[in-house]
């Protein structure tokens, strides 16, 4: 069963891959997408999730044991798109030691002191280990560039806020660091939750209406939607300046929860199997520990 699951993921996940972003363009993507599932087959999908959430949990203890990959998940999305809930189903099944989630909100004063990649360096997946960033550096390519007062508020020089270059030079920032930390055993993968305008309206208005969902809503969240076009046309760039085979996007239909989780989980089942995970062999040393401790118990 794992093996077919294998073969499934790769199946589901590869429609969405995107590794080189020179045709990449957002509007190909269907956010209500279901890939070759019809809306009848939920049922069956949150199933399959479920067993592959079981599947992801064998790979990533194989990972922890090993020590010495680490896997790099981020996640990138307008409001109400579904980061969170894709995050809690998928990684469910997951060690808690092996896993670190961050979220990545409005920049401390003590993040603006540094540049603009530190707070997300610092806290990067250690070995044997799942990193999440609920959001993360491509917020310097995406929101800041839609909003030019949050740039305003970061302490860099002036002549280097009034380059016009300044965008080309974070992105090849990103793209160098993802290459360093491929280049050191980091498998990324990058997960933009593609949801459509109509949808999030839906999704904020249950979050209105619903006393227990009220918490969840920001007038931030409609001061975003009130900037789509530059968010999708920021988001769009990114992904075509960043997408890479060390360090794919994988742009995800997301109006349908059920199904943006399964492409989540296909992805991640995909990357961990391709690193040849395996418990790792005892030494002659270990052997004899282990057989002097079997002979001592015995007794």
């Amino acid at each position: 069963m794992a093996n077919d699951l294998l073969k499934k993921a790769r199946r589901f996940a590869d429609p969405y891959r995107v590794t080189d972003g020179k045709k990449f363009r957002l509007r190909d993507v269907d956010p209500d997408d279901t890939g070759k599932l019809n809306k009848e087959d939920k049922p069956a999908a949150e199933a399959a999730l479920a067993e592959g959430v079981a599947v992801l949990a064998s790979l990533q203890e194989r990972l922890y044991a090993q020590d010495c990959w680490s896997v790099l998940l981020i996640f990138q999305a307008l409001d109400a798109a579904g980061k969170d809930g894709a995050i809690k189903h998928v990684m469910s099944g997951i060690n808690p030691q092996g896993c670190q989630v961050f979220t990545f909100k409005a920049p401390s004063s003590e993040d603006l002191d540094h540049d603009y990649l530190w707070r997300c360096l610092r806290v990067l997946p250690e070995r044997g280990r799942i990193g999440i960033f609920n959001r993360s550096y491509y917020e310097e390519v995406t929101a800041v560039k839609v909003h030019p007062e949050l740039l305003a508020r970061q302490k860099l020089p002036e002549g280097l806020k009034k380059q016009k270059s300044l965008w080309d030079r974070r992105y090849e920032d990103i793209r160098n660091v993802e290459q360093y930390l491929s280049n050191n055993g980091t498998k990324i993968l990058k997960f933009y939750l593609h949801v459509s305008k109509g949808e999030q309206r839906r999704r904020f208005l249950e979050r209105l209406e619903k006393p227990e969902k009220n918490w969840k809503f920001s007038s931030a969240d409609l001061t975003a939607r009130n900037s789509w076009k530059d968010y999708q046309e920021a988001y769009e760039q990114a992904i075509r300046e960043t997408a890479a085979p060390h360090a794919p996007w994988y742009v995800v239909p997301a109006d349908n929860k059920w199904f943006t989780r399964i492409v989540v989980a296909a992805a991640v089942i995909d990357a961990l199997d391709s690193l040849d995970l395996a418990f790792p062999e005892p030494t002659a040393e270990q052997m004899e520990g282990i057989a002097e401790a079997r002979h001592s118990l015995a007794r």
